[in-house]
This record gives C-alpha cells, structure tokens and sequence, in this order.
C-alpha cells in the first residue's frame, strides 16, 4: 500500500506541477521576474539565457523536499520532491530539448502531440514583450492548437492523395 499511494502522490504532483507552471509564467515570468523571462523571447546570441535562473528556481524546493524528506523520514515530502523533478525532467525535455531545440536529440518529429506542443509555443513567443501572451502552459496543449495540426494534417492527405490521382 505504501508504494502505491507514495506512487500516487509523486504523479498527482506531476501533474499540479502543470497548472503551477501556467500560474507562474503568466503571472511571475511575464510580470514581477519578466527581466529574467525576457531574453527568452528577445533571443540574443549565446547558449545561456537569464531565464535558465527559472531550472534553479524550481530544482531547489524540488532537491530540498528530497532530502528533507529522505533524511527526517516524511516519504510525502519526499514523493512531492521526486513528483517536481519527474515535472522538471519532462519540462526540460519537452521545452528545451524539443521546442527549442537546444540539444538535438529529436529534430525531425512528426508526431502530433510534438508539432501541437510546438505549435502552441510559437504562437506564446510571437509576443515579444510580457503582455498579451498565449500558451503559458508546457505539456498540456489546448484544443485549439490539436485542432489546427489535424486541419494541417488532413490538409497535407489530400495534397498528397490529390498529386498521386492527377
């Protein structure tokens, strides 16, 4: 019972993690923190960004719940602590990794999920300042951006079906 419930707490963390991550780009990084956020949407040259600070920001309450958890035996804590990384882990995967490409481990996805997610984040960044923003999510993707992959996609068939008929 202990590991399922343990389990339990470190996905159900992962998954508050989401609607952290929305409440604090919409109303951190785009308001009080924005001059760390900003060099993410006015890119300038180099690989490091002020708005990396945010890894650290988030890695410590993550580390500290491990090892508060781990050596003063609260396995809650603990289970918290690994549910942040597993969000932070993923998070880096997905935006650093593939969104923006940093490293280039998977450059040519055609998956859905991928070109939604990718989609959703090019329409945040056509803002360049800190207002009138979209998409302040990471791994969630709305309808509407699903929706215009799957127009795109059934779009592209009938190209295609179209070219080979004629």
């Amino acid at each position: 019972m202990f590991w399922l419930s343990y389990t339990g707490i470190v996905l159900g963390t992962f998954i508050v993690m989401e609607g952290v991550t929305w409440l604090t780009h919409r109303f951190i990084m785009h308001g009080l923190l924005w001059y760390l956020h900003e060099d993410h949407h006015q890119k300038k040259d180099g690989f490091f960004e002020k708005n990396d600070a945010f890894f650290v920001i988030f890695a410590v309450p993550s580390i500290l719940s491990i090892l508060y958890g781990t050596i003063e035996k609260i396995y809650w804590l603990q289970a918290v602590g690994f549910g942040v990384m597993a969000y932070g882990t993923a998070y880096f995967l997905v935006h650093d990794v593939i969104i923006h490409q940093r490293f280039r481990w998977f450059t040519k996805s055609n998956n859905s999920y991928v070109r939604a997610i990718r989609w959703a984040h090019k329409m945040h960044h056509k803002h360049l300042d800190k207002e009138e923003g979209e998409s302040f999510g990471m791994l969630w993707v709305h309808k509407k951006y699903r929706d215009k992959i799957k127009r795109d996609k059934a779009a592209q068939k009938t190209r295609w079906t179209n070219s080979i008929t004629s």
